[in-house]
Parts: C-alpha cells; structure tokens; sequence
C-alpha cells in the first residue's frame, strides 16, 4: 500500500528506522533503544523491568517502546534475532505499515511513530515506537477485577467487526492486546505483530475462536461470573448485526 511523503526512512551505521517526519520531525536512531531514553531520565519506572516494552515520558509526549523478542522454544534458540529477509521484512516495518494504514483509516489502533532494525550478518533485532494511549486497561484486567458491562461487550463486537471488514487479521487476538477506556465504547486493539491484511474468509472466525479460548482461560480460576455464555452472546450478536451494516466498507489491499 503507498504511503504519504510524510513517512521517511534513515539509514545508520548498521541498520535503519521508519517514521512518520509529520509527528516525529526530529527523529533519531536513539529513539528506538530504551538506555537512550533512560539516560535522559525519560523513561517511566513502572515500566522497568517488564523486558520487552518501556513507557516513555519525553517533551509532553507518552510513547511505548517495544523490543522484538522470540517466544517459546525459538527464544533460547535465537533470543531476539530474526532471519534477515530483507528491510521491508523486518517484523518491525510490517508492523509499522499496518498500523500507519489501520490508524489512517480510523481504527482504534495505535499511533505509529517509528520503526527500526539492527543488522548482523543473516539475522536483525528490531524495536517498535508508538503513542501510549492513556488512561486504560487491558481486558484482562478488567476481567481479573469484576464482571465487565455488557454494553462493553456489545462495543467489543462491534470494534472487531470494524477490523475484519477492513481485512485486518490480528495474529494473537487475546484479552491482554485488547485496552478498554472510561466509557463502555472506548476500546483500542494492539500488538500486531504478524498481523496481516486478507480477502473474506474463515480466518476472521479463528479470530473470534481464539479471543474465546483467551477468556475462557482467563476466567478458569474466577468466579463464573466474570465471564459467561451471555456476555459471549452479546458481542456475537453486536458483531454480525455490525457486519450487516458494514457490507459496502472496502477492504485495505496490501500492494
């Protein structure tokens, strides 16, 4: 998918980033690596030691930083090298990409800032930097406190519709990569790592399948009220009613 003039890219010894110039003029290979920020005293303490993402506070702005790290058997392999593919392969570009086009479009994503990589030989590590979005909370957390409202499941349904008639499959839709706001219709998706943009297709339903899966495994040792077959039901019937009034919504493309 092109992209805008505003969005440049900066080679440096041993790599390269990705920005949006329009929201990240100054930008500097220095704002994709956490000990930068920390040296300026920029980064928050709550966020030390949770390994991969740093919550940045730097010149009125609140941005997350995240490091790319492997999971499972791979990460004792590999640690937070990948196979060098080619930049526009990177996980970090491609995620970049995704969420410069789904911000653009109006979906509750996050605001991408910037993107890089780090070569060595055939493998690369890479960073993401976005806008924090502020004063929410993971699904999770919602759940693991009380039982959520309804009305935010009814949202919930209508907000995933929104990304599957855009095309957009999220790799690893969970109740931790979902963020709820103040009011019952705030709610914003994250961490598209892997995701992909796709034609029509059962894929959206694993989507479905899988935040399921995520909620029942969640809630196992709660109290059955933290998440029933009623509040699973509402955001079903919000997600095809959404669907009915979305057929006309054009799909992204990539290309």
């Amino acid at each position: 998918m092109a992209v805008g003039a505003e969005v440049r890219i900066q080679e440096f010894a041993g790599g390269a980033m990705l920005y949006d110039s329009s929201r990240a003029g100054n930008a500097a290979p220095g704002w994709l690596d956490a000990k930068w920020w920390a040296a300026r005293g920029a980064v928050d303490a709550a966020s030390e030691g949770r390994g991969s993402t740093a919550l940045i506070e730097a010149d009125g702005r609140s941005l997350v930083l995240r490091h790319y790290r492997r999971g499972g058997l791979m990460a004792r392999l590999m640690g937070d090298r990948y196979v060098w593919r080619g930049a526009e392969q990177t996980r970090s570009f491609r995620e970049w990409h995704l969420l410069y086009h789904m911000h653009r479009a109006g979906l509750p994503v996050p605001m991408p800032i910037a993107a890089g990589y780090r070569r060595r030989g055939n493998t690369y590590s890479a960073d993401l930097l976005v806008q924090r979005i502020r004063g929410v909370r993971s699904l999770a957390a919602a759940i693991g406190a009380a039982p959520v409202p309804l009305g935010t499941w009814m949202a919930l349904g209508r907000c995933l519709r929104y990304f599957h008639a855009r095309g957009v499959c999220h790799a690893d839709l969970n109740a931790h990569n979902i963020l709820l706001g103040e009011e019952e219709s705030d709610i914003w998706v994250i961490d598209f790592d892997r995701g992909t943009l796709r034609a029509p297709g059962w894929w959206s339903d694993a989507n479905l399948v899988r935040l399921r899966r995520s909620l029942l495994k969640l809630t196992a040792g709660l109290g059955a009220e933290r998440f029933t077959a009623a509040d699973w039901q509402v955001l079903l019937d919000s997600y095809l009613a959404t669907a009915i009034q979305l057929q006309q919504v054009p799909a992204m493309q990539n290309g």
